[in-house]
This record gives C-alpha cells, structure tokens and sequence, in this order.
C-alpha cells in the first residue's frame, strides 16, 4: 500500500523529498489533519492558517509539516465556501487551489496529530480506530493542553521540526483527564455553513485564537506582534 499523492503538503516537494518505509508511509514527516463535517469551512479555515502562521514564524515552508484536512461528511471535490476563503483573505492566507474532501481511514492512519471542530467530530474519528486516541483532539482543547506544556521540555527546533512536534503531541496526551474544559462548549467551534460572513469572521478569530498557541510551541517562535 503507498501513500496517497494529496498534493495538499505546506511546502514545495515534500513528495519527490518523502522518504518511505516498508509500509509506504513517509518518514521524517509530521502530518496534521485538520477535521469538520462538510471540509468547507472550518477545516479549511484551519489548514490554511496553520501553513500560513508557520511559514510566518519560520520564513519557510517544509520542516517536513504537512498540513491537510477532511469532512466528516466532506464534501468530495467541491470548492471552499466564498465567506471562509473571505476569512483567508483577512489574514493574509492562501486559498487557492483548495479542494474538498471526505474523511477516510487512510487520511486518519497517516495523521501524526489529529485537530477536530468539535467532539462529535473527535469521537468520529476515534471510532474509526487505527489507534487514533492519543492523537485526536478538538483544535481548543489542544491548545488547553498545549499552554500548560513548558516549551523548554520540548526538543529544541535545531533537533527538527519533526522531533518537537511528535514530542508536543506525546506531552498534550499526557496531560489530557487533568485538564478538563471548564464547560462543554469550551471545546467546540461552531459551523459558520450558510451564515453571514460576519460570522465566519468571528469564527476565524476562534480559529486564529486557538491555532497561535499552537504554532509557537510547534515553532518555538512566539508570533509577531
């Protein structure tokens, strides 16, 4: 079985430079999968600004990150919605050339770190089994557990972007049951589908609240103020 050719990586030729193993996996990568129900909206809304807040911190894209997402009920081949690309637009992001797509397994058993709209969508993914549980979180509750990691227990981005990013996943899944949302709702972004753009913005603000912290301990670079 060999991986498939997404084209959907955060840097130039990550698939002519992959090297695989004996499964047809990449190696020396760290792929994250961002997912919500129809990958219109939020999760793409996500994996746009998740290269775009990287490469804003490093000056490159690559690392080795690969940064994709799907729908739970993803709409298969269509276009993002105008309002998220709108969102995009605000902060300086790429949108072009997105296409949607449905939740598969093999999306899930490729996925080092797995960031979900809400719990629903979290409990979807788990379902599916492959081991998924310790890496599948909703995006706010990573970015809980992500501020209360210490960056300096991390390895050092000189070690490869990689090696922290595998270590800070390891460190979030260690602290999950102590850290618990202060309400049910802590952990959702809701579905802006068919709302005013008004609202996608205050739904990319959420994005971009919760993803910062995120990418610094990522990173190690805080962002530009």
């Amino acid at each position: 079985m060999t991986a498939p050719d997404t084209g959907r990586g955060i840097g130039g030729g990550e698939r002519a430079a992959e090297q695989t193993t004996t499964f047809g996996f990449p190696r020396d990568t760290f792929r994250i999968l961002h997912v919500s129900t129809g990958n219109v909206c939020r999760s793409p809304i996500t994996e746009r600004l998740t290269r775009h807040f990287v490469a804003e911190r490093l000056g490159v894209l690559g690392g080795g990150l690969i940064v994709e997402s799907a729908g739970t009920w993803g709409h298969e081949g269509a276009p993002m919605e105008a309002n998220a690309e709108a969102v995009l637009a605000d902060f300086g992001a790429d949108a072009s050339g997105f296409v949607g797509r449905e939740l598969l397994d093999e999306h899930v058993i490729m996925a080092d770190l797995v960031l979900t709209a809400t719990r629903d969508h979290r409990a979807q993914v788990i379902s599916m089994g492959h081991s998924a549980g310790l890496r599948t979180f909703t995006l706010k509750e990573f970015t809980r557990l992500v501020r209360a990691i210490d960056p300096a227990t991390l390895p050092p981005l000189e070690d490869g972007l990689v090696a922290r990013a595998r270590a800070l996943v390891r460190a979030a899944a260690a602290l999950r049951g102590w850290l618990l949302a202060p309400t049910a709702e802590a952990d959702e972004v809701y579905d802006p589908y068919g709302a005013p753009l008004p609202f996608f913005r205050s739904v990319g603000d959420e994005i971009h609240e919760a993803l910062d912290p995120v990418v610094t301990a990522l990173t190690g670079v805080p962002a530009r103020t």
